[in-house]
């Protein structure tokens, strides 16, 4: 029996392999709820498998040559463009989507590799070659990919799994926020950053935060930042008043519409950096940058311009790369299903992400999330987690008993991060971890002391 295509099926492989770099990165892209609510997702899963067949044949010079969103419309275009590598693009310059992933899987493509390779690759190239990779390969390659930052802690060793202890209030209330803050600190989360999401934009309430959150650290030597994520004009405010701000903190996106939606474009987000290195508050590194993302985020505003949501998201690291941030995570499940329809779909996108934002050179974490109306469950968070932190994610959310009070979001709790710690044998940044066994929180094997009253009780100034 011949069972060659007919040439129906012909036709189709041809239209694939002729269409522009966006339709096909479109149809190409693992199903996903927000893609279908723009019209731009395959039909079929042939016609998806097929998309993918013609996207893997295309060569990478192909991205440079055909910008997603066009040079002259688009600033984060003309970032992606103008910043691109072409040194370190001349290894991988003949080499198809295909080929790429089979380089990227390889044991020629080590650690020392991929990052030599990453000032090379677009957010684009990065997203096409995600778009043709199982689970799996998502987290092998990442695993490869050790992205290392540095201020009181140090975030991203191998071995390590960190975490943001997020405090959050819906009232701001300092006494809330402390008791979250020592309840986080008992079961060693917050190595990474303790982060507060304020329920205000009221700038004198958000200086009360930043102190606050000083304080604490300060009078207890933790080694670990402090955010307040409030959006990056106050902040550039509250330094202006020399308020002791660790970290700037702004959601971004993959457009230049996307951003002007939260309010920000890249001159705002240069002088939000230079604001917060002229405090000199992590001279080692100069790394001062604290970035949000999710996938999702361009649809929702308008501004996706016909373009997938996953590549935009990547797009979206491209803009964050240009500021040497010290962390960038996704917020992967928390727009709603209307974007990530289900625990599938969030954990695909969870690790393509991860995958994604490390292969660019990004120091990634994951919010690993979901909404209370989306057809998800801690079931499938405890699976992303699990995934995650074999593929050696940067650090993930501390939450009091995973449920966000004042986002009203699900997320993953300090019980959670002792899990994962345990069941993948990580541990905490290693400064952190030498502070945590000093206030005897845990033993010389850094195993959680029960009962333990090292910290004294913590009461806030004001």
């Amino acid at each position: 029996m011949d069972r060659r295509p007919g040439p129906v099926k012909d036709a189709q492989m041809t239209r694939w392999t002729t269409c522009d770099l966006k339709t096909l990165l479109a149809k190409a892209s693992p199903l996903r709820s927000g893609d279908q609510l723009a019209g731009l997702a395959a039909e079929s899963a042939e016609e998806s498998v097929r998309a993918r067949m013609a996207l893997a044949d295309q060569p990478l010079k192909r991205f440079l040559a055909e910008p997603v969103i066009p040079y002259e419309r688009d600033e984060v275009t003309r970032l992606i463009c103008d910043s691109h590598d072409a040194t370190a693009f001349a290894p991988l310059s003949h080499m198809t989507v295909g080929d790429f992933r089979d380089w990227i899987l390889s044991d020629d493509a080590d650690g020392a590799a991929l990052a030599a390779a990453a000032p090379g690759i677009t957010p684009e190239m990065a997203a096409a070659v995600s778009k043709i990779m199982r689970n799996q390969d998502l987290m092998l390659a990442a695993s490869k990919v050790r992205c290392v930052t540095r201020f009181r802690s140090t975030v991203g060793l191998s071995g390590r799994l960190s975490s943001r202890l997020q405090p959050n209030h819906p009232t701001d209330d300092a006494a809330g926020i402390m008791a979250s803050i020592v309840d986080g600190l008992r079961l060693g989360a917050g190595d990474a950053v303790i982060g507060v999401n304020p329920a205000t934009d009221n700038l004198a309430a958000l200086g009360d935060l930043t102190d606050l959150l000083a304080e604490v650290i300060d009078r207890y030597a933790i080694p670990t930042q402090a955010c307040v994520l409030t959006h990056v004009t106050s902040t550039i405010e509250l330094i202006a008043q020399g308020r002791p701000v660790d970290l700037v903190f702004q959601s971004i996106a993959g457009t230049e519409g996307a951003n002007a939606a939260f309010g920000v474009d890249l001159a705002l987000l240069r002088e939000a950096r230079d604001a917060a290195l002229s405090l000199g508050r992590n001279p080692a590194s100069g790394q001062v940058m604290y970035f949000e993302t999710g996938q999702g985020t361009a649809l929702s505003s308008g501004a996706h311009h016909g373009a997938d949501q996953q590549t935009l998201e990547a797009r979206a690291y491209g803009v964050a790369r240009a500021f040497a941030p010290f962390l960038v995570n996704t917020v992967v499940g928390f727009i709603g299903p209307e974007y990530l329809f289900d625990g599938r779909q969030i954990i695909r996108a969870g690790l393509e992400d991860h995958f994604c934002g490390k292969l660019l050179g990004l120091p990634m974490g994951c919010d690993v999330c979901y909404t209370n109306h989306c057809e998800a469950d801690q079931d499938d968070m405890d699976v992303l987690l699990t995934l995650l932190g074999a593929a050696g994610v940067n650090f993930v959310m501390g939450v009091p008993g995973a449920d966000d009070v004042m986002l009203n979001y699900q997320s993953t709790s300090f019980h959670d991060i002792q899990y994962a710690r345990r069941l993948l044998n990580l541990r905490p940044a290693p400064e952190f971890e030498a502070w945590l066994e000093d206030r005897g929180l845990t033993d010389a094997a850094g195993r959680l002391v029960s009962g333990t009253d090292a910290l004294p009780r913590l009461e806030p100034s004001r």
